[in-house]
């Protein structure tokens, strides 16, 4: 995470005391080992869609490693792997099984949970890197991005994965291709060139931010290590963090506040690339930009 953090110039936020405290992000995902020592104290509430089991366990490791790379505090690793906001808190759902399968009925249900809860453990923002659930209609995908699209207007910052269905035009996945939620993607992906790109059916720049996605370190649900994962569902988590930490930052500030940031602050792409995202993510020039 140090690598990671140093591409996306995070260093001065840090150095200004900033960790996320008092912000909890909803994870849907295959839970989070919360005996590993990085995560100690870090999960307000979990709730099990999937096996309707107590306590908060990670029987896939998916979620593990995404509330690592947001919150976790380094503790294992002298710091090295710590999340980008270490004092941030997670809401964990568990809505994917342990091969990482799941139903669009029990992320609904999920949603619906957080909706009614959000005030309750202070939920900001909502990390989905699920991507689009296979086998799911037409319907099923417009009842998924309506929900998500509420908790936005709730005052929710929506981060989805892009998908690693690229790198095509129009392979941003379900629901990353909504205008209203943050999309993220993947900027060190040239040798597989796996992340989902743009333009969507709306003709709107998808997805807007990228952030590291290859080859990240963080934490593993075996209680003590780590381990490396790739995808554009391990980029999310980062923009994830970088919010937690400006919303500490400006505590009143709106999901439709935080693009506007994001946009202002990104690290630009080479010309003949600015049409494919806003650019890069920049910690640094992201809490500046908040006065």
């Amino acid at each position: 995470m140090n690598r990671v953090k140093e591409i996306i110039c995070a260093k001065h936020v840090y150095e200004s005391g900033y960790t996320g405290k008092n912000v909890t992000v909803a994870l849907l995902d295959t839970g989070v080992d919360v005996f590993h020592p990085d995560l100690k104290d870090k999960v307000v509430c979990f709730r099990d869609y999937v096996n309707k089991r107590e306590p908060c366990y990670d029987d896939n490791g998916h979620g593990t490693h995404i509330a690592g790379i947001i919150c976790g505090m380094g503790t294992n690793s002298m710091g090295k792997y710590a999340g980008l906001a270490p004092g941030a808190k997670i809401l964990a759902m568990k809505v994917l099984d342990r091969y990482g399968n799941g139903s669009t009925e029990n992320v609904l249900k999920a949603l619906e949970f957080i909706r009614n809860n959000a005030k309750k453990y202070n939920v900001r923002i909502l990390n989905f890197s699920i991507g689009y659930l296979p086998g799911a209609g037409n319907r099923e995908q417009e009842r998924l991005i309506h929900m998500l699209e509420e908790l936005w207007d709730m005052g929710i910052v929506v981060v989805t994965a892009a998908g690693n269905n690229g790198p095509g035009e129009n392979t941003v996945t379900v629901p990353g291709i909504s205008r209203k939620l943050l999309t993220v993607g993947s900027m060190d992906d040239q040798k597989n060139s796996y992340s989902g790109k743009g333009p969507t059916t709306c003709c709107i720049v998808k997805p807007e931010i990228l952030a590291p996605g290859t080859d990240i370190i963080s934490t593993k649900n075996d209680h003590k290590g780590y381990l490396s994962k790739t995808g554009t569902s391990m980029a999310a988590p980062i923009v994830c963090g970088a919010c937690a930490l400006l919303i500490e930052r400006k505590p009143e500030i709106t999901p439709e506040e935080i693009k506007v940031y994001l946009y202002d602050s990104v690290t630009p792409l080479k010309k003949e690339d600015h049409r494919k995202s806003w650019g890069i993510l920049n910690v640094d020039q992201l809490i500046r930009s908040a006065i």
